[in-house]
């Protein structure tokens, strides 16, 4: 019997819309056909982005701690619902005896044939080029805002976190219309805040949910059927 162990909390919005994705899309007429999912939200694990940046603590021993419990739980896998995190897959992966799913090598797969594409995120992943390191193996080019800009995503991002409901007052628009002048038209929601900002402030566009690519390589991997697939 598989197992799904999601290593969540960062944030717990972001772990359930992770959840809630892995039920929308799995093909299911009742309980037994849905994933079995372990989850721990540990909202203890320390802003990721402050460490990258040189002012807070390293969330590491977290990480490795929360992967370790659901390795012994009975976990066949971890999925992460958090890309800035992911700076520090590597020495995680190497903790565990069980596979690590790397979100943003799924990421990577999907955009089969594209060269090109811009980036919103945490200045964290900006700065740890968490994209561009694993994109450039597939010789994607990762385009990423200004630093004014990066302010701006920044701003959305912890209005979500903070559980605000004024994030209408963020000048995303800004960003996106930088990235339409560049001639990019498929954008990385790379926070995973960001599918819910965008579904709330009903954004539409050619956007990449990375939640939701790691919800539907979570249901592969568990041999379940994708809904519509």
């Amino acid at each position: 019997m598989k197992i799904a162990g999601v290593l969540g909390g960062m944030g717990p919005l972001a772990t359930i819309d992770l959840l809630n994705k892995i039920v929308r899309y799995t093909d299911a007429k009742k309980d037994h056909d849905h994933v079995h999912t372990l989850v721990d939200s540990y909202t203890d694990i320390p802003d990721r982005t402050a460490y990258i940046l040189g002012g807070g603590e390293n969330p590491e021993r977290y990480l490795i701690d929360s992967a370790l419990k659901l390795e012994a739980m009975g976990a066949s896998f971890i999925v992460m619902p958090c890309n800035t995190a992911h700076y520090f897959y590597e020495k995680v992966c190497g903790a565990v005896k069980i596979p690590f799913i790397n979100m943003i090598d799924e990421v990577a797969k999907e955009l089969d044939g594209v060269k090109r594409v811009g980036l919103l995120a945490t200045k964290g992943t900006y700065k740890g080029h968490i994209y561009e390191n694993i994109f450039n193996r597939y010789g994607i080019e990762v385009e990423v805002p200004p630093i004014d800009m990066q302010e701006i995503v920044t701003e959305l991002i912890y209005k979500v976190k903070e559980g605000q409901d004024n994030i209408d007052q963020v000048s995303i628009g800004r960003v996106l219309d930088y990235f339409s002048n560049l001639g990019i038209d498929k954008i990385i929601l790379g926070c995973t805040e960001l599918p819910v900002a965008f579904e709330r402030l009903k954004i539409e566009g050619e956007f990449l949910d990375p939640t939701k690519t790691l919800a539907l390589s979570t249901i592969r991997l568990m041999g379940k059927k994708i809904k519509g697939c």
